[in-house]
């Protein structure tokens, strides 16, 4: 069965950290859709990595790595990030496969994503400027480059007709400041080293290794919050985050789907635009961003913070049929003394616990309810039962509304900063 891992919230959930720990379990880890827009940062001996397209379980060294036909990939940064894993002594290449249908992000990709992006003004989405959308664009319709494509002897008339498809769109905005040749430049070579990688069809590599008894993770990239489908359209990000989309990314049936591990943050953020029901414009915001570290690891920009939100959740469990849940950032809330989770929304006068239909044009009214802080240090924490009382009886509760139990709790950025409810051991 193929296990799957996501966000349930507008991402920066933890994602990677998890998917580090539980790759010790499993024989692959694979990322389903996405691209460099994602940022899944872990701690490992007190460094810091940052992962954009490298699936997360590249550091346990008996486990394969694929980045799925859902991924779009940009070759530069994926360069980029294979020589900052291999400065750091990591062995990692003959456990990295990538699938030959996953699309390619041309530079002229994301020169179009920044002047589109910069032409809304007041109504810009939050785009990473990484030119994940127009890629998405293009493949839907049925014009884009797949990096299998580079072993073809037209690939570059291929490359440069879309190009110039591009610079068609483009020369109908206002001119910014791209340094394209500079760009296609990096972009060129870094295709040349990346033919020296292994490619395979993920569908093929995926349902094999599933006939041979082995076990996968499917990880997945920003939140489904942010799914182009089911998320806070527009404000979205242009894949299918749920998962659902682990079919489609990877090339596998539904039956295929295993456990659906669904995380949370204790609280909640968001980047860029959209609506954002408890989000916390005040002191309190500001104290979980600092004590978060809620900054991008993409792009660097502050996250809106908020209390956690259950109808939002009860909502993203639903869809992706959760079956587990882990909450992060628990140590975040240490030092508050009371905290706020939104148990129902107020939608013109009415009391109601489903996410509606359109959060932009009236951003619902969070109905909170009150939860006694913990005023504790859970950093140092190992097991559940020394969880102080506030905060066990915060977790059950959540667990209650949202009919899912939590099988881990982190307590801090390191591998070891996680407790594992028994009953999951």
């Amino acid at each position: 069965m193929v296990d799957v891992l996501l966000g349930l919230q507008w991402g920066d959930e933890g994602k990677g950290k998890i998917v580090d720990y539980l790759a010790a379990k499993y024989d692959i880890v694979a990322r389903f859709q996405g691209g460099p827009n994602a940022g899944h940062t872990l701690y490992l001996d007190g460094k810091k990595y940052v992962l954009h397209t490298i699936p997360s379980g590249i550091f346990r060294s008996n486990v394969q790595n694929i980045i799925g036909n859902g991924v779009v990939i940009d070759p530069t940064i994926l360069c980029k990030e294979i020589d900052e894993l291999s400065t750091a002594g990591i062995e990692f290449l003959s456990r990295l496969y990538i699938a030959q249908k996953a699309h390619l992000i041309l530079p002229s990709h994301r020169l179009l994503d920044a002047v589109m992006e910069a032409s809304k003004g007041e109504g810009k989405i939050g785009s990473t400027l990484k030119g994940i959308g127009p890629t998405y664009t293009d493949k839907i319709a049925r014009h884009g480059l797949r990096i299998g494509d580079v072993f073809l002897s037209d690939f570059k008339d291929r490359y440069d007709k879309l190009k110039a498809s591009h610079l068609r769109m483009v020369s109908a905005f206002p001119t910014i400041d791209f340094p394209l040749e500079e760009e296609e430049s990096k972009w060129m070579e870094s295709i040349n080293r990346l033919k020296k990688l292994q490619f395979v069809s993920s569908s093929y590599f995926i349902n094999n290794a599933l006939k041979q008894g082995k076990k996968i993770l499917a990880e997945g990239a920003q939140g489904s919050m942010l799914d182009i489908d089911y998320g806070t359209y527009p404000f979205v990000t242009s894949s299918n985050t749920i998962t659902s989309g682990v079919c489609n990314g990877l090339g596998i049936a539904p039956q295929k789907i295993g456990e659906v591990i669904g995380i949370t943050k204790a609280y909640c953020t968001r980047v860029g635009g959209g609506p954002f029901p408890t989000e916390l414009n005040n002191d309190i915001g500001e104290e979980i961003r600092k004590a978060g570290g809620e900054f991008g690891a993409t792009t660097g920009r502050p996250r809106r913070c908020g209390w956690i939100d259950l109808p939002q959740l009860k909502y993203t469990i639903m869809i992706n049929g959760v079956t587990q849940l882990v909450m992060t950032k628990a140590d975040v809330l240490d030092h508050f003394d009371t905290l706020e989770a939104a148990n129902a929304y107020n939608v013109a006068g009415d009391e109601i616990d489903e996410v509606p239909f359109d959060m932009v044009t009236v951003c619902p009214e969070p109905i909170y309810k009150t939860y006694k802080g913990w005023k504790s240090d859970l950093t140092g924490v190992r097991k559940y039962e020394d969880f102080p009382a506030e905060l066990q009886n915060y977790i059950q509760e959540i667990e209650v509304i949202l009919g899912v139990p939590f099988s881990i709790i982190s307590v801090g950025p390191g591998r070891e900063q996680l407790v594992i409810r028994s009953a999951f051991n």
